[in-house]
């Protein structure tokens, strides 16, 4: 069924530009501080950790109320505009400075000049966490007959949190930093992200409710093909459950 065909079924989405908008800031933002190393209380862990759980919320939001076809859009939104910001760091830096400004400018381009590695570690943490986060939304709504919320949203995030924070620290610092450290860097990700996951677990929560009532959809992904290589969205009146319970 093509996009025209869906939108007579359903209600028009009031809010979902807004979550997909603030789902690419996020991760823009997540990945501009990765490579800067912080200490949180007795913690080591990168900076972008404390604010990439946001994107597990955002999507985990996206994936309850209107579904993992939109989610995968909102993964492919923020692939390509975070794209974007890195192509246009790097070319921004191999400009010719004015001769006022070559101190300025190069602690500019010292701070956009990012390791190739991190740039990689981003990316393909990135593409197998994300889309493995929603699915596993999905899944186990469906599961549950959309029941066990909170549990699903944890779920959800500590297993995909798992599998960004090892991706992504191997190849990041692997060889940088010694194997020991590196696992508890490693660790230490994973946690940071499920605490601030469980953290915000009220709001989301509240957000969902709140949600699904003004935007009349709950979603099920029971015929969804879940590849992550599409942009079609094929919902059909039968996979809006808000519709026959209201």
């Amino acid at each position: 069924m093509n996009q025209d065909k869906f939108h007579p079924f359903l209600p028009q989405p009031r809010f979902l530009w807004f979550l997909i908008l603030s789902y690419c800031m996020v991760m823009v933002l997540a990945n501009w501080f990765d490579a800067r190393l912080i200490r949180v209380f007795f913690l080591n862990t990168d900076a972008g950790t404390l604010i990439f759980p946001l994107t597990y919320l955002l999507s985990d939001l996206i994936t309850e109320i209107y579904g993992y076809q939109q989610a995968r859009r909102a993964i492919w939104c923020g692939f390509l505009f975070n794209s974007i910001f890195i192509l246009y760091a790097q070319i921004v830096i191999h400009f010719t400075s004015p001769d006022y400004a070559v101190i300025n400018n190069n602690k500019f381009d010292e701070l956009l000049a990012m390791n190739i590695r991190i740039v990689i570690a981003s990316a393909l943490s990135y593409l197998c966490a994300e889309p493995l986060n929603s699915f596993i939304m999905a899944k186990l709504k469906i599961y549950f007959s959309g029941h066990q919320l909170a549990l699903r949203f944890v779920s959800s995030t500590f297993i995909a949190s798992a599998v960004d924070s090892g991706i992504f620290g191997m190849i990041a610092f692997y060889g940088i930093v010694d194997n020991k450290n590196l696992l508890l860097l490693i660790v230490t990700m994973w946690l940071l992200k499920v605490i601030i996951e469980v953290i915000f677990l009220p709001i989301s929560l509240y957000l969902t409710r709140k949600l699904k009532e003004i935007e009349r959809l709950d979603i099920y992904d029971i015929k969804t093909h879940f590849t992550l290589f599409s942009l079609q969205v094929d919902y059909t009146k039968k996979d809006n459950r808000y519709l026959s319970r209201h």
